[in-house]
């Protein structure tokens, strides 16, 4: 059985009518989701412009200029502010490779029918952002045009708390960041709501594993490699269903024995890092890989690839054809 995705590569540098199609085209799935557990569960939006203004003052602005252009109103205001979302789980497996210019290769595990598929390429207040879009105007991953990269994986906890949803998290940090030491000082003050790990790696080959949780903070690893737990497995089940302890050894033995990162990279293409297993909602969507120095990123599927760059940004559409399996 094949599926069919189909991913759009846009290009907006303000908030404008591009962004609000976007908006028009996702909310209709994004609000039962957001209100799936009744909305008294959801912040309040005063309190959730308070978090945005107290935690990301940054992105004031253009919270206030998306906001109006969905519509200017309180469910859509609370939504995009990303305090206290509705929980979600993932599977992904990133790692950085550092022998020469840095590369940051990651797989991107979730449900077909959750994922937006659109490529953005923005400029909001000056700063180049170039990522695959989620939750409207988060990024599960992405690169700056100061060359920071930043690849987010669920972090195998059953914890929720007080604090932002991770893929605003990731944008506000390529927003306001140009380095992974900068990115570590922001992410050491930030509140998380669910357990998530951030991949990070700069221009100058600088590289860390974030472990965010809403108990513990940020915790810090000098390492360049992350599946889905936080360093000892304390969600058994789905470490197990997403094989995550084997993908990180598997990541790790890839990290030694390739000759080159286009070998590193070909590897997030082949089993056990590669899934087809779209029907639990754990396959490999896309694999995407950063190159921080050439501020570009190319998206991989079996047998097709896409790059994008700051110096050559290609806008379409492009439907790709997956092989469906099931679990092993």
């Amino acid at each position: 059985m094949t599926l069919a995705l189909t991913f759009d590569a846009v290009e907006e540098a303000a908030p404008g009518r591009i962004w609000g199609a976007l908006f028009e085209r996702h909310w209709g799935r994004y609000r039962p989701w957001f209100l799936h557990e009744g909305e008294r569960a959801r912040a309040s939006y005063a309190e959730s412009a308070a978090a945005l203004r107290e935690h990301m003052p940054e992105l004031q602005s253009t919270y206030d200029r998306l906001c109006e252009l969905a519509g200017g109103g309180d469910l859509e205001a609370r939504m995009l502010s990303m305090w206290r979302p509705p929980s979600y789980l993932s599977g992904c497996s990133q790692g950085v490779w550092t022998r020469g210019e840095p590369l940051l290769v990651r797989n991107y595990d979730y449900a077909p029918d959750r994922l937006e598929g659109t490529i953005l390429a923005t400029a909001w207040e000056g700063r180049r952002v170039i990522g695959m879009s989620d939750c409207l105007w988060g990024l599960l991953d992405g690169v700056n045009d100061a060359g920071l990269a930043i690849s987010l994986a669920f972090g195998g906890r059953q914890v929720v708390g007080e604090g932002f949803g991770v893929p605003l998290v990731v944008r506000y940090l390529l927003q306001t960041c140009a380095t992974v030491a900068e990115a570590r000082v922001v992410l050491s003050r930030l509140p998380f709501h669910l357990a998530h790990t951030l991949t990070l790696v700069d221009a100058g080959g600088a590289f860390v594993t974030a472990y965010l949780s809403p108990d513990r903070g940020a915790l810090f690893r000098d390492v360049g490699v992350a599946t889905n737990h936080q360093g000892e497995v304390e969600w058994l089940e789905h470490a197990h269903a997403t094989r995550s302890l084997e993908r990180e050894r598997l990541i790790e033995s890839e990290l030694e024995r390739a000759q080159g990162p286009a070998e590193f990279a070909d590897a997030f293409l082949r089993p056990p890092l590669y899934s087809s297993d779209y029907a639990t909602g754990m396959g490999t969507l896309y694999t995407a890989a950063f190159e921080p120095v050439r501020g570009a990123v190319t998206y991989r599927w079996p047998g097709f690839a896409w790059t994008q760059s700051f110096d050559r940004f290609e806008t379409g559409t492009r439907t790709i054809e997956l092989l469906e399996t099931s679990a092993a």
